[in-house]
């Protein structure tokens, strides 16, 4: 095919697979386009991102500039919801080459007639674009080039940065080439800054052996608050099945007056659009989502695709399910667990184009009727990524601030494409990894590979399904330290509340799992009852709240140290209008001296210049002005929160 360009725009960042996949903003943020444009010869080239919303038709721009080796680099901000569209336009630009060339001839003492005249005809075509101030001037500049008795006024005004804003205002772009159209979508800011607390509704009564009800977790939701958590995720509260329900520390067995694991969803009372009646009716619900709004906290639901035995779905839509020879469906299995509770669904039925629209309208019944607007995805990783793509899609086409966290502990590319197909937020590998290596390196990946393009991680240190070996046993000192470095080290965080902060972490001997797991039976805290842990996991997310450079996770500096049982990182929002430095010891049980060394360069400073470091957690400042500055911290406080003042 026969092409008259001279330009090639290559390498275009950032872009996942070629365009097939978004990226992903939130509200407010830039979005740094870089790109190699090429071109024969020695021209000048000009580049624009050009972009716009999916509801706009008209493309916006903003001008790029080379940054050396044919890279060149713009920017702009997404300030909707939803998808943008952006690409790069370029294309050699004869009016700034015209200038760019005569310049240089004026310079070397040559004799620019000739050159004047040309640039006559290139002022002489912005005159329909040009307003009436620009037009005023260009007929000035056309009549001085065409005048041999104004020539040294001529060639000040050719030389002029007036001029060459007016070229790069109103460019020709003859035979521009623009790239393949790239997407990103935009969220709300709680895609990226968020701070989760989970707790089992049944096991919120203040009454020992009482079963809790959701007007018991209403009068929880002060507590919460004031802990400074913004989301309160449930898991499942739908009916809970009766065959094969599930026993005390998952026996295969229920005693009577069992309770069942809630993620046994589906019996005589409802499936996935019931409430259990034992936690109250959907207007109970909906009362207490209400009642959270109040309290400037949002309720998350568990979204998990799965039915008991004696769900619903058995028995009325029997194809969804995989019947064996004998007549029995295929109970589910994550070697060496076992959930004869639960049936997997089939996403291969040949029914599949009405189970996918019943699996969105159970998503769609709680954003609609109760006002839900955030889901916790249970087990994603199970089920097709093609569906996942499409149902995340159809609830924010008309619910654009739905967002999906992706509860899957499995393989990496896994975990990265439930991502890219639509997830929010993911739960990660923070929860194992402990040594100052493993967490600068994880981090590091998190945060400088591609993934910081589309993988917006959620660091739990715990969840119901997950007792980490280093905190079973374990002191106050190491719970203050797994929630301190979840909190600084990601935006988003979370923790199974009441087991955390109560330090409950009896585990089935050998195994990443509790015993008398909640997750069977109905467990009475003392939800009155304040410690150390509750009070600094309070100052911590209302420092959170209060610091911009906490609020996001890519912008981080990992900062050497002279121990390897001290780790420091530094933090900054997008404007560097704030900075944090954080430093913890990760020994929970005797004290750690060592230096730690101060990012000058990315604070802008030299050596001998005084900051001052003000610990948000105790309030105490020091003055510093050395490159490499002492620390020691003990167990009783295992990390300083620096917000750095220059």
């Amino acid at each position: 095919m026969q092409d008259q360009r001279r330009v090639h725009i290559e390498n275009i960042q950032p872009q996942l697979n070629n365009g097939q996949n978004f990226i992903k903003r939130i509200t407010g943020q830039k979005v740094n386009v870089t790109a190699d444009i090429l071109s024969d010869g020695h021209d000048v080239m000009a580049a624009v991102v050009k972009f716009r919303h999916e509801k706009e038709k008209n493309w916006k721009e903003d001008r790029m500039h080379e940054t050396g080796n044919d890279a060149w680099a713009g920017e702009f901000v997404v300030e909707k919801q939803g998808f943008y569209s952006y690409c790069v336009e370029s294309w050699v630009d004869y009016a700034l080459n015209w200038q760019y060339g005569t310049l240089r001839k004026i310079k070397d003492n040559q004799s620019v007639t000739s050159e004047l005249l040309e640039g006559a005809e290139y002022v002489k075509a912005l005159y329909g674009k040009a307003t009436k101030p620009e037009k005023d001037y260009l007929q000035k500049l056309e009549k001085l080039f065409s005048n041999d008795a104004s020539y040294d006024t001529a060639i000040a005004e050719a030389m002029s940065d007036k001029l060459k804003d007016i070229f790069k205002k109103y460019p020709a772009k003859i035979l521009s080439h623009q790239s393949a159209e790239l997407r990103v979508y935009v969220d709300r800011q709680k895609a990226l800054f968020s701070t989760w607390y989970e707790f089992f509704p049944r096991s919120a009564s203040s009454e020992p052996g009482k079963h809790g009800t959701f007007k018991d977790c209403e009068a929880l939701l002060p507590r919460v608050a004031a802990m400074g958590f913004d989301t309160l995720y449930f898991p499942p509260v739908h009916p809970i099945g009766e065959v094969n329900r599930k026993g005390k520390n998952n026996a295969t067995t229920a005693m009577p007056g069992d309770v069942g694991s809630p993620w046994g969803i589906g019996s005589q009372y409802g499936g996935h659009k019931s409430t259990h009646p034992e936690l109250g009716t959907i207007e109970e619900f909906k009362s207490l989502v209400n009642a959270a709004k109040a309290q400037g906290i949002e309720v998350a639901m568990d979204f998990a695709l799965q039915a008991a035995p004696d769900h619903p779905y058995v028995k009325e839509f029997p194809q969804w399910f995989k019947w064996r020879p004998d007549g029995t469906v295929q109970y589910a299995e994550n070697p060496p667990k076992k959930y004869q509770d639960i049936l997997p669904i089939y996403y291969e039925s040949a029914d599949w184009k009405n189970l996918w629209k019943e699996l969105l309208s159970a998503a769609l019944f709680w954003v609609e009727e109760c006002g839900v607007r955030v889901f916790r995805v249970d087990n994603p990783h199970t089920k097709p990524f093609y569906f996942w793509e499409w149902l995340i899609a159809e609830v924010k086409k008309k619910y654009p601030d739905v967002l999906f966290l992706a509860e899957a502990f499995t393989r990496p590319k896994i975990m990265d494409e439930l991502a890219k197909v639509g997830f929010t937020q993911s739960y990660t590998y923070f929860t194992w990894r402990n040594s100052k290596a493993e967490l600068t390196e994880y981090v590091t990946e998190l945060t400088r590979s591609r993934q910081k393009e589309f993988f917006r991680p959620n660091f739990w240190p715990n969840t119901p399904d997950i007792n980490p070996f280093p905190l079973q046993g374990a002191n106050e000192a190491t719970h203050l330290q797994k929630y301190f470095l979840a909190a600084t080290l990601s935006s988003s965080v979370g923790i199974y509340g009441p087991v955390f902060e109560y330090m409950v972490s009896d585990a089935i001997p050998g195994r990443e799992e509790y015993m008398d797991s909640e997750k069977y039976e109905v467990r009475h805290w003392d939800w009155k009852k304040e410690n150390k842990i509750t009070t600094l996991i309070g100052k911590i997310n209302k420092i959170r709240r209060e610091n911009p450079s906490l609020q996001q996770t890519n912008n981080i500096e990992f900062c050497d140290t002279d121990n390897d049982q001290l780790i420091a990182y530094y933090k900054y929002d997008d404007d560097r209008e704030n900075e944090t430095l954080m430093i913890v010891s990760l020994d929970a049980y005797y004290s750690k001296q060592g230096h730690v060394k101060i990012p000058l360069h990315s604070l802008g400073i030299n050596q001998g210049h005084n900051i001052v470091v003000t610990d948000l957690i105790t309030g105490n400042s020091y003055h510093w002005d050395k490159e490499w500055c002492y620390i020691e911290l003990h167990p009783a406080l295992p990390f300083h929160l620096f917000k750095i003042q220059k």
